[in-house]
């Protein structure tokens, strides 16, 4: 059984939610809130797999939220449920650490499709989010960094995308492990990242994946 734990500072979309996810096999709806300032409460004293939040609200917005409950509970899925389709703002959701972003425009499908991916360790973007995160125009600057990539460096980002490790990299493209890691140093230096975080955020942005 997946605990979902939903926060929004609407009633009307917590009481609607709460009869869909009645129609929902293997999903439990383990709490509602309308407050962000309660919720690190409610896990505290809860079991919760998946939460799902909106993106604005009063008090904590869904991103701060996300930061605060993946500082103390890293394993716990966020999953963004929202109307907003700023693709600054999604991009700003998936490095706070969320593992889905859902439209609210979206149906039940989808909406189940994407609880029970994420709750899996999978990550969850529909099409049209990553339409939204690509929409984006390129600055001169990173256009630039764009070019200094290799056709190997350009294979590697993609595959990190896909969350590959070095090791699965090195067996795929058929180099040695040690090759991979320069490969990575080099990429970050170039695109002037530290992390792959800020690799996937790039790649996603710039469109630089085989999606």
């Amino acid at each position: 059984m997946i605990k979902i734990l939903l926060v929004d500072d609407h009633k009307i979309i917590l009481d609607s939610l709460s009869l869909l996810f009645n129609l929902m096999d293997g999903i439990h709806l383990a709490g509602t809130i309308n407050d962000s300032r309660k919720v690190m409460d409610f896990l505290d004293e809860h079991e919760v797999d998946v939460l799902l939040t909106d993106l604005t609200m009063p008090y904590l917005n869904g991103i701060q939220l996300s930061f605060m409950v993946k500082e103390k509970y890293p394993d716990l899925k966020i999953i963004m449920l929202t109307v907003n389709d700023n693709p600054e703002l999604i991009l700003d959701a998936y490095k706070a650490g969320i593992s889905g972003y859902v439209m609210k425009k979206a149906g039940k499908d989808q909406l189940e499709r994407a609880i029970r991916k994420v709750n899996e360790g999978e990550l969850h973007f529909s099409n049209e989010v990553m339409k939204l995160i690509l929409s984006g125009k390129q600055t001169d600057e990173n256009r630039e960094k764009s070019k200094l990539l290799t056709k190997r460096e350009l294979e590697i980002i993609k595959l990190l995308v896909k969350e590959k490790s070095s090791s699965e990299i090195a067996s795929e493209l058929f180099i040695s492990l040690g090759t991979v890691e320069t490969h990575r140093h080099n990429i970050f230096k170039k695109i002037g990242v530290k992390n792959i975080v800020g690799v996937v955020k790039f790649a996603l942005k710039y469109n630089l994946t085989d999606e």
